[in-house]
């Protein structure tokens, strides 16, 4: 396994508001699941992605998810074909939407 993954923005974010939210985030979600050694960071990125871009979240967490897939390997080649393949099974105007936003991230 790589670096272990730290996260808080859960704590820096919302800590305050919904503190057993930030702890499920930061410390679950990013401490437990992404450290999990099954699949590799580079997979894990790809399934997000394709998870947010299913789900038509196309805000700043997704945008986060492309730069954090782009950090861990995966390659403008890469993101295009797996935008266009799950643009084949979610929908045309979710591949145009996340794709704006990978043409920001890998220029």
């Amino acid at each position: 396994m790589s670096e272990k993954i730290i996260q808080t923005a859960g704590r820096d974010q919302l800590g305050d508001f919904a503190p057993m939210f930030a702890h499920l985030n930061d410390d679950v979600l990013f401490g437990e699941v992404w450290n999990e050694d099954a699949l590799d960071i580079k997979t894990k990125c790809i399934i997000t992605v394709v998870s947010l871009m299913a789900s038509g979240i196309t805000d700043s967490s997704l945008l986060y998810h492309l730069q954090n897939a782009k950090n861990n390997g995966v390659t403008k080649a890469e993101i295009s074909a797996i935008i266009t393949h799950t643009t084949m099974y979610t929908g045309w105007p979710k591949g145009w939407a996340v794709f704006r936003l990978a043409k920001e991230v890998w220029e």
